[in-house]
């Protein structure tokens, strides 16, 4: 993705109805690439086959932890899902609203160079009945809340944060967020990308993790 000096909207830098076409063509892809089933693939990331299928025909957008688990599924990045080209890395990244996708309401936009050991992202975590996949993996997380109110699960302790509140975590504490605020929220979020070969026994959720 490229940014706009101007910090207008740049073209591919919000996921919009055209966008979520394809991130699901890209979700196929990646899966076919990695010589995975559906039912494979789902099972590593903690999904149901059908709601898989859902996501790479664009008729469901996959929400934060379903994005990340993927990446890690397939052994890419989430600037490799959202179509990103990693040319020469631009350390500035200009600002811009999030545009929310219409088949789920999660929202995303880069907010770091892509190809990094981190990942950074803003992120529009929609209100009500939301994903409850709890995710265990390796790496480290942090998220940092700009509007709304956010349920944080960490373990068995819930956490409430609301705007400037921040939480920085080891991915391997079984982890999931979700919105309580009526308009949603809004926030930062840096994951690490850390691959390694036991990486795939980590995914997946509880009982919870069934759509």
């Amino acid at each position: 993705m490229t940014s706009s000096p101007t910090g207008a909207d740049a073209a591919g830098d919000r996921i919009d109805d055209q966008e979520v076409a394809g991130l699901a063509a890209r979700l196929r892809e990646h899966r076919l690439s990695s010589r995975l089933t559906l039912e494979v693939a789902a099972a590593r990331v903690g999904l149901s086959p059908a709601y898989l299928s859902r996501l790479e025909t664009g008729r469901r957008q996959p929400s934060l932890p379903v994005l990340l688990g993927l990446a890690r599924a397939y052994g890419t990045s989430v600037s490799g899902l959202l179509g990103e080209t990693v040319a020469e890395p631009d350390p500035v990244v200009r600002g811009g609203a999030i545009e929310p996708g219409r088949a789920g309401g999660w929202g995303y936009r880069r907010a770091g160079a892509p190809g990094r050991a981190m990942q950074a992202l803003r992120v529009q975590v929609p209100p009500g009945v939301q994903d409850a996949v709890v995710r265990v993996h390796p790496g480290e997380e942090w998220l940092y809340v700009l509007s709304g109110t956010l349920r944080v699960t960490l373990g068995d302790r819930v956490h409430q944060l609301g705007p400037g509140d921040s939480a920085h975590y080891d991915s391997l504490t079984p982890h999931c967020i979700a919105a309580e605020s009526e308009g949603g929220v809004e926030l930062l979020f840096v994951h690490t990308l850390l691959q390694s070969p036991g990486g795939e026994l980590c995914l997946g959720g509880g009982p919870a993790a069934i759509h």
